[in-house]
């Protein structure tokens, strides 16, 4: 097949799959009035064939494939990965679609896989390259009493675990929470959240298999919902993930898509994998965050006549720097990257994790700059009702009105309202806080990655010690 369409992956969702939503059995997520909006958001990924082939579209013997499957060998590699994960952000209007996610998922397993499980990986790999399998990952489990472990926990189930193995098939059961993509996706990826010990055996499984498999129920958040227009929601009206607890009811997985049978050992090593090409993953896909921030904060400061404010400019400085440095990072991610297990390559840790952590350090000060300079009017303006009526959309034009015209100012001070201040902003802050990992994570993989050893024996040279 090589390359699907927008049409082939939206007919594809509708296979009898188990999605709950507020309490009620969707039977088709590309029809559901709540959920059909995610799927079209997702199908961006498979839209960039066209629109953007020299980015999205390569060659493997002779066939056309979706670069998203392409495992980084060079860094030029991932520069060009890192262009295709903005371009499609970019699309998705900051928001990252689908195929990103599923692929950082694949290159963790072909790297840090070992035996067999290395051997299904490649094999899954080929399978997903061939078919342009549209996968999400379940990675995070719900965890329970976090001061206990996977074998610690009062009921066994709240991490993900084994519990029966025959010649061709183990059988699993749990959940995994915060899955992004899993009502439209095609099939799920399921690695380990931690490092484990050998008393967490049962709980070091990796596996992936269709959403439709029986025992498989995705329970879908309803965060976000309810009715949106372009008016007051340019953004959210237009883009949507959605997130799943996703229930493991006894689910039976073929051997043959096992890539973690009770390795503890491994468990770590493919979780932190994951890690290095997720956040670079994620600090690509906030690029055009970025863009927005500081493109809103200018046209809001233009269009209420304060450009020349000192206080403006030093806030719009912030602002700039905070997103080019982010910027520069991710470009030295890739610039440094290192080849790791089986000839794929990895972004350098240090940066990405440098990167994703100064981006969502900075986030809450970015977006306190956007509030400062557009005002209460962005929770005290008109509703669409208002600007679609003649009568009243002519005083809101004449009183609205500043050094732009009414209806630019009120379109980008909705703009920041839908960005910074009303649901879709408060879920880009918990997403700017822990998605791709939490601060206190990255600040690990930074102290982790980074080699003092250069640095301590040149004071030791100038000390004399």
């Amino acid at each position: 097949m090589g390359l699907r369409r927008v049409d082939d992956y939206l007919a594809a969702l509708v296979d009898g799959r188990r999605v709950i939503y507020q309490g009620e059995h969707v039977k088709d997520v590309t029809r559901h009035p709540a959920l059909a909006l995610a799927a079209r958001h997702s199908s961006l990924c498979y839209s960039i064939h066209d629109s953007h082939p020299e980015l999205a579209v390569t060659e493997i013997d002779g066939e056309p494939t979706s670069y998203f499957w392409i495992p980084p060998t060079t860094p030029e590699d991932l520069v060009r990965r890192g262009k295709l994960i903005e371009q499609v952000s970019r699309l998705g209007g900051g928001t990252i679609v689908l195929k990103e996610v599923g692929s950082d998922a694949l290159f963790a397993l072909l790297r840090a896989t070992t035996g067999q499980g290395n051997e299904n990986a490649r094999a899954y790999f080929e399978h997903v390259r061939r078919n342009d399998v549209a996968l999400c990952v379940g990675q995070t489990d719900v965890k329970g009493d976090r001061s206990r472990g996977p074998s610690q926990q009062a009921d066994p189930d709240l991490y993900l675990r084994i519990v029966d193995e025959d010649e061709d098939t183990i059988t699993v059961r749990g959940a995994k929470t915060h899955t992004s993509f899993s009502a439209n996706a095609d099939e799920i990826i399921v690695i380990p959240t931690r490092a484990m010990s050998q008393a967490d055996t049962d709980y070091a499984v990796a596996f992936a298999i269709p959403i439709d498999t029986p025992g498989l129920t995705l329970y879908v958040s309803p965060y976000a919902d309810g009715p949106v227009n372009d008016f007051e929601h340019p953004l959210s009206s237009r883009h949507k993930l959605l997130e799943s607890l996703t229930v493991f009811d006894d689910v039976r997985v073929p051997k043959d898509r096992v890539f973690l049978n009770r390795q503890p050992e491994l468990a770590g090593p493919l979780a932190l994998a994951f890690v290095d090409f997720h956040r670079f993953t994620a600090i690509n896909y906030k690029r055009p965050l970025l863009d927005q921030i500081v493109g809103a904060a200018v046209l809001m400061a233009e269009a209420n006549g304060i450009s020349g404010a000192g206080h403006v400019k030093t806030k719009i400085t912030e602002l700039i720097t905070w997103s080019e440095t982010v910027r520069g990072l991710t470009d030295l991610a890739a610039m440094r990257a290192v080849e790791t297990e089986h000839g794929v390559w990895r972004p350098d840790p240090l940066a990405v994790n440098m990167a994703k952590y100064h981006f969502a350090h900075g986030f809450s000060t970015a977006t306190t700059h956007l509030i400062d300079l557009a005002g209460g009017l962005l929770i005290t303006g008109p509703g669409v009702g208002d600007w679609e009526n003649p009568e009243v959309r002519a005083v809101l034009e004449k009183y609205y009105g500043g050094a732009v015209s009414g209806e630019e100012r009120l379109r980008i001070a909705n703009f920041i309202a839908d960005l910074a201040v009303r649901n879709y902003g408060g879920y880009q802050r918990v997403l700017a806080t822990h998605a791709e990992g939490s601060f206190e994570a990255e600040k690990l993989q930074i102290l982790r990655s980074y080699d003092a050893g250069p640095a301590t024996a040149f004071v030791r040279e100038l000390a004399g010690l």
